[in-house]
């Protein structure tokens, strides 16, 4: 029997979580996809790019994976809670690497002599597309799947945890991406995105299996996607924590317009470029680190009000920069305040939902947070071609601050939230 004395001693260890081998074989493997897949997203825009010299172009990349990702979000919830994750982690995972090598092949010198530029290009509008479908079934599936692998007294450590895996693969794959664009071309670049998912899918298979929920097998599927929706509306913190993460990304989304900065105004080389692109997740990082050390005792809601209007800020410094330097420092800070905002959002979330409702509620949250990151790059592209560069980032960054201000005054039960 534990006493409070063991509770305690819990709450307190910052490995806590660590320490079970299955949640360790999860972290692993979803550091593994996630760098392979920001190591694509990476290459795509700066590959897009350079296929159209045109700023739109990239943000039609977003808005490609996004159409998919936001239209299957909700019935993708219903299937994640009736099926067995761990295959249906697996089977995502497999189809990323499809995607990946016929991106490998697209990029061959066998392609490029039977295809011009233009056709290229939408192949690759393709295959993203294709990508979105996919993540709407594989990307709520890892947090799905954390609940029923530790226990709950320790599910904040064992969150905070997995985001630090999501982040940190993030920035090495930012970086390493533009290093391979640099050192190898785009399809050695590729090659190397083929064998991170394969790495992933190798530590992935330890899994054990994790059984669907009977209750709600035999539910209608559209009684069961209003089920979910209705428990995130009617619970305020989550509905306002989500609400107000995709505000900022949406019109915060100035990682969109890197590739451009990046060679037209700062004038680095992709290894910069790749730099400058990992800029947030590395502060993202950073902070991450330490929450996992000194998690946030009180005050979790506003502190996340706060961080999101520091990351608005960050946005406009970054839009009006011309020096390389403080542009990676505007980002590497705006990623910083962004990692406080990903830990107590995904904390929110995990500890509001029951477990038979996870699959729903957690595809609600991307089709709201992860799926704004697209949208965000896609009204980048927009207000790029109709603003300017410049202009465009910089109203982004004061649309953000906006939002935060509206969510202080319009949701009071946030504001005063503490776990």
């Amino acid at each position: 029997m534990s006493t409070d004395n063991d509770v305690a001693v819990v709450k307190n260890d910052p490995f806590v979580s660590v320490r079970i081998p299955e949640f360790k074989n999860l972290l692993i493997g979803r550091f593994a996809f996630i760098m392979g897949l920001r190591m694509m997203g990476t290459l795509v825009g700066w590959w897009i790019y350079l296929l159209t010299n045109k700023p739109f172009a990239i943000g039609l990349v977003g808005l490609s994976e996004v159409i998919p990702a936001v239209s299957l979000a909700l019935y993708a919830g219903h299937v994640i809670d009736i099926s067995e994750k761990r295959f249906m982690l697996l089977r995502g995972v497999l189809l990323y690497f499809l995607c990946a090598a016929t991106l490998l092949f697209l990029s061959t010198p066998f392609t490029g002599r039977h295809l011009s530029a233009h056709w290229i290009a939408i192949c690759i509008y393709v295959v993203v597309f294709f990508t979105g479908v996919f993540r709407a079934f594989t990307g709520p599936v890892f947090n799905v799947i954390l609940a029923f692998i530790v226990p709950k007294n320790i599910l904040q450590n064992a969150t905070t945890w997995n985001q630090g895996a999501w982040l940190s693969a993030s920035v090495t794959g930012h970086a390493v991406g533009g290093l391979l664009i640099a050192y190898t071309g785009i399809s050695g670049a590729l090659t190397a995105i083929c064998c991170f998912i394969l790495i992933s899918f190798f530590f992935l298979f330890k899994l054990k299996h994790k059984p669907a929920s009977n209750e709600k097998g035999e539910q209608r599927t559209w009684e069961s996607v209003k089920e979910g929706l209705k428990f995130v509306f009617k619970t305020k913190e989550l509905l306002s924590a989500i609400s107000l993460d995709m505000f900022a990304v949406l019109f915060g989304g100035a990682v969109a317009m890197v590739p451009v900065y990046a060679r037209d105004i700062l004038k680095v080389s992709p290894v910069g470029f790749g730099w400058l692109n990992a800029a947030s997740d590395i502060g993202a990082i950073c902070i991450v680190v330490l929450l996992t050390l000194f998690p946030l005792r009180r005050h979790q809601g506003r502190t996340l009000l706060f961080a999101v209007a520091t990351y608005g800020t960050c946005i406009i410094i970054f839009g009006l920069s011309k020096i390389y330097v403080l542009s990676f420092f505007a980002l590497m800070i705006g990623g910083m305040v962004d990692g406080i905002s990903v830990v107590v959002r995904g904390t929110i979330t995990q500890l509001k939902t029951p477990d038979n409702m996870r699959g729903r509620v957690m595809s609600v949250n991307s089709m709201f947070v992860n799926s704004s990151n697209e949208l965000g790059q896609f009204e980048s592209g927009l207000a790029a071609r109709l603003l300017g560069v410049v202009p465009s980032v910089v109203f982004g960054g004061c649309m953000t601050l906006l939002v935060v201000v509206t969510t202080w005054i319009k949701a009071p039960s946030l504001r005063k939230m503490e776990y």
